[in-house]
């Protein structure tokens, strides 16, 4: 067991930086060796705040990742630039020995996919998509009745990414943001692991079941030119830019168990935040959306009345919180996210120390990713339905192992 982890942060805008502020730096037993981004004020912005935590922490500063996978001693990095170098990155730590977390993003290729596996299998390195969703209290609380056959049979599950980025994207000129050329030039299931992770592990994905098809259809693309053209003008070079990707997405999966799952991207109109998840079998359901819970024979449809069951999911918790949540609320929860962004860490973090494989493996990460690139090619052939490869080159038939946590 190591006592003391030497990472690397690679990627160091607003979800690197706040990664390292509230879930590295706070932890006496991992030290961060280097400091990467292509952007050297970031570069600075990030040493000045080590420093100052950590007690005049000198850390390598580099503009070019190889740099930092060429130091000794290091144990593992964090890859959290924009979208598009993720998987290059991945693969060379992978293939330089390092434990390697990835933040969030969809795949641009099936061959990149396939690129994280043979890489993977190749030098047999650690690779965990950091996809903190599945550590969220609902959902391993869901995960943890579903293991218990509170709800049945799985049937059908939903989730979505439900949240207001108009600022964001349009503000991509100014704050350097990579979503910006995706959403000027792409229409796909852009973002799909925050709303699919969960389910996967609700379905046993790559582990007694796998994800077979999907057929993808995006609405047409108007938030944006009218959040622009609010703010900006009609006649506004801005308010004139036309974006190819649609304001809602609806892609619907089928799974070699049976089961269907449908994704919603929705991001560029005005709306309340949401990850939509429900899970819904034979004897009960889940729905975030409300924090509901509703057991066949236990309740009534009619006691649904909009005073009565809506809301009760959270009695639910003193019975079937998951353990790891209620030994975290003991410690005391912290970190980004509402806590999860700190466990996500915390098992990946474990893992480094003991040797051990990661939660989140390359197979759910290639699976996962893929949604994006088969969701464009579904659009693009009017919704017509697209194969999922199977990553797991049909490891997925004898694997026994489960979602590590549970």
């Amino acid at each position: 067991m190591k006592s003391t982890v030497h990472i690397g942060i690679i990627g160091l805008g607003g979800r690197g930086m706040s990664l390292m502020e509230a879930c590295i730096l706070p932890r006496a037993e991992v030290k961060v060796a280097a400091l990467c981004d292509t952007y050297e004020d970031r570069r600075q912005d990030a040493a000045a705040r080590l420093e100052k935590a950590a007690g005049g922490s000198k850390p390598l500063l580099t503009g070019d990742y190889r740099e930092v996978l060429e130091m000794k001693g290091l144990d593992a990095v964090l890859v959290s630039p924009g979208w598009t170098p993720h998987v290059d990155i991945a693969c060379a730590a992978m293939r330089a020995g390092i434990y390697t977390a990835v933040e969030v993003g969809g795949a641009y290729s099936i061959e990149d996919c396939w690129r994280l596996v043979r890489t993977q299998e190749e030098t047999g390195a650690q690779c965990m998509l950091m996809e903190n969703c599945c550590f969220g209290r609902y959902e391993l609380m869901v995960l943890n009745m579903v293991r218990q056959g509170l709800f049945g049979e799985i049937v059908h599950c939903q989730g979505g990414y439900r949240h207001d980025l108009r600022s964001e994207v349009a503000g991509g000129w100014e704050n350097r943001h990579y979503r910006k050329d995706n959403y000027l030039l792409r229409n796909c299931e852009n973002y799909p692991t925050h709303e699919l992770g969960p389910i996967a592990q609700v379905l046993d994905i790559n582990r007694g079941n796998r994800m077979l098809k999907l057929n993808s259809a995006a609405s047409k693309a108007a938030g944006l030119h009218d959040y622009l053209a609010a703010r900006k003008g009609n006649e506004s070079p801005d308010a004139r830019l036309r974006f190819a990707q649609g304001d809602v997405v609806t892609t619907i999966i089928t799974c070699a168990g049976g089961e269907t799952i449908t994704l919603t991207l929705d991001t560029t109109l005005p709306r309340a935040y949401s990850r939509a998840f429900h899970v819904q079998g034979t004897r009960g359901m889940f729905s975030e959306d409300n924090k509901t819970i509703f057991l066949d024979g236990v309740h009534d449809k009619f006691e649904f009345n909009g005073r009565g069951l809506w809301g009760n999911a959270d009695s639910y918790f003193e019975k079937y919180e998951h353990p790891v949540w209620t030994q975290y609320i003991k410690e005391g929860v912290q970190g980004g996210h509402d806590g999860m962004d700190w466990l996500e860490f915390t098992a990946f973090f474990d893992a480094v120390r003991s040797g051990s494989p990661v939660p989140i493996d390359i197979y759910d990460m290639a699976a996962w990713m893929s949604i994006s690139v088969l969701s464009e090619e579904s659009i693009t052939l009017g919704g017509a339905p697209v194969a999922i490869p199977d990553f797991t080159n049909g490891k997925w038939l004898t694997r026994q192992d489960k979602f590590c946590l549970s």
